[in-house]
């Protein structure tokens, strides 16, 4: 099995399984290139930005795991200079396809503004931008000195608080060639997408004590970020929830229109 995933913190507890698995090939790369091999059919199944499967009506999605949070994320922020109403030019951090939908989502929805937009390539300093607001993603958000910055959203709780919903950010996606010629292999793949999952759930104190430095935290902070901000099972509200933030973006012309997502439901 050719698995694909991002190597971001928030991943770990979903992929470290694979790494000690030596029937099956575990692909990092960026979330851009994953979606390219996958639609290419050189992965079966890859962890893709949710925006990933409104865009690409071959995907279908392959619950029970996906990268979520219920209320505060810590790790995607929106950082301005002006009240939030004032902004009229945001830089948009290029690492993650779905924050940047999310983001704009959330300023149309909450105080009705839609600000010039500007990319801020990964590897650009976010406190150097000339821009009102940026958003800011990963382990340079959980660091962000926001000095310069005096207002803040948290963009998993300002979802949260409009819709009362949890919010999807990652989801297991496969390719629909794959449902038709061997449906047996796919539910192989999901409950071993299962299985990975809670591998990686009851190591969090483990992986935290690994990957914490790497990230410049410390292994409680990293413990706090898998376990009180992170949650990784996608059930019956993590689908609503993917639901109304796909219909806001279609309505708003943010993605595609016209796209219905499909799931395979393990049998």
């Amino acid at each position: 099995m050719r698995i694909g995933a991002v190597s971001y913190l928030n991943t770990k507890p979903l992929i470290e399984y694979w790494r000690s698995a030596p029937e099956d090939v575990l692909v990092l790369d960026l979330p851009s290139r994953l979606a390219d091999q996958l639609r290419h059919r050189e992965l079966d199944v890859a962890l893709v930005p949710a925006v990933e499967v409104f865009q690409q009506p071959e995907l279908v999605i392959v619950p029970d795991a996906c990268i979520a949070c219920t209320g505060p994320v810590w790790s995607v922020k929106l950082l301005s200079r002006v009240p939030f109403q004032r902004i009229q030019t945001l830089s948009l951090d290029e690492g993650s396809r779905t924050s940047v939908v999310l983001c704009k989502v959330l300023l149309l929805n909450t105080v009705g503004v839609v600000p010039e937009t500007f990319p801020l390539p990964i590897e650009a300093d976010w406190k150097t931008v000339e821009t009102d607001a940026v958003l800011v993603i990963g382990d340079r958000a959980m660091r962000a000195d926001a000095a310069d910055f005096p207002f803040t959203w948290d963009l998993g709780e300002i979802w949260n608080k409009m819709t009362g919903l949890p919010f999807v950010f990652a989801v297991w996606a496969t390719h629909e060639d794959h449902l038709t010629s061997d449906p047996a292999a796919i539910e192989r793949v999901q409950r071993s997408l299962n299985q990975a999952r809670d591998v990686g759930v009851a190591r969090f104190d483990q992986l935290a004590n690994q990957h914490a430095a790497a990230y410049g935290l410390s292994s409680d902070e990293c413990k706090k970020y898998f376990g009180q901000y992170l949650c990784f099972r996608f059930g019956k509200r993590e689908r609503e929830s993917l639901h109304r933030f796909h219909d806001m973006a279609m309505r708003r012309k943010f993605v595609p229109t016209e796209r219905e997502l499909i799931y395979h439901d393990c049998t």
